[in-house]
């Protein structure tokens, strides 16, 4: 007697789904581990690849000894100012740091500048303590006030040295140069004075006697002034110093 299989039609069906079910989930978990080993490792995982290394902040010589080092090519980005690095510092790169970069891949570096530059203010026309403070106010330290004789009224600043415009590095010291007036006092005559005359008559107007040269001419008498400078009636700051010849025998 003949015995039938019965037949099972979702016998094998069955046993696919399963196998199929096995296979998925274990490509998920070489997947997985592959996307752990990515972002714990920063390694390059491709052959011939190299992560950027992060240069932000070292100095240009030692970014470019840690770019070679990582078998990758330097091309300089130049420089840029910069309000806090200093001159020669990484402040950007392309491409950043831990990008997977085949090997000889090209990474721009560009430096710091050092802070951006400070023109110097015009202050010429404002009062000497204005001037200060509108320097100070720039970025910029007055190291110094110099007082000229000058038409302009006094205490008035005259200009800076150096000049209005010109780009100084913040804290920069600079020169103030204000008026102290006009010159008002008259050069006396000293010609046909005697040296020593001469000396007193400067000392009482408020100037000062300056060098005395000693020369053989017929123009006066021994001793006595024979040409000066400045010339008489020269209008003089006080404290100016006037140079006289004064006549010797002519034998």
């Amino acid at each position: 007697m003949r015995i039938r299989r019965r037949f099972e039609p979702f016998q094998d069906f069955t046993i696919d789904r399963r196998t199929w079910r096995w296979v998925g989930l274990g490509a998920g978990m070489v997947l997985a581990g592959y996307l752990t080993a990515f972002m714990m490792f920063p390694a390059p995982i491709l052959p011939g690849h190299q992560a950027v290394p992060r240069v932000l902040g070292l100095t240009l010589a030692e970014a470019q000894a840690e770019i070679q080092k990582a078998k990758l090519q330097v091309t300089d980005g130049g420089a840029e100012p910069h309000p806090s690095a200093p001159q020669g510092i990484v402040i950007w790169q392309d491409p950043p740091a831990d990008v997977i970069a085949p090997e000889g891949m090209k990474v721009t570096l560009v430096s710091s500048a050092g802070p951006p530059k400070i023109p110097v203010p015009d202050v010429a026309g404002l009062d000497a303590s204005l001037a200060q403070s509108m320097v100070a106010a720039a970025g910029l330290v007055v190291s110094g006030v110099e007082s000229v004789q000058a038409a302009a009224p006094t205490g008035l600043a005259m200009m800076t040295r150096p000049p209005a415009g010109t780009a100084l590095a913040p804290g920069a010291g600079l020169t103030v140069v204000v008026s102290r007036g006009a010159p008002t006092i008259p050069v006396p005559d000293l010609l046909g004075m005697a040296s020593a005359d001469a000396r007193t008559r400067l000392e009482t107007e408020g100037l000062q006697l300056g060098t005395v040269t000693r020369r053989r001419t017929t123009e006066g008498a021994p001793g006595t002034v024979v040409a000066q400078s400045p010339a008489a009636g020269t209008l003089a700051a006080p404290g100016t110093v006037v140079d006289v010849v004064v006549a010797r025998s002519p034998q």
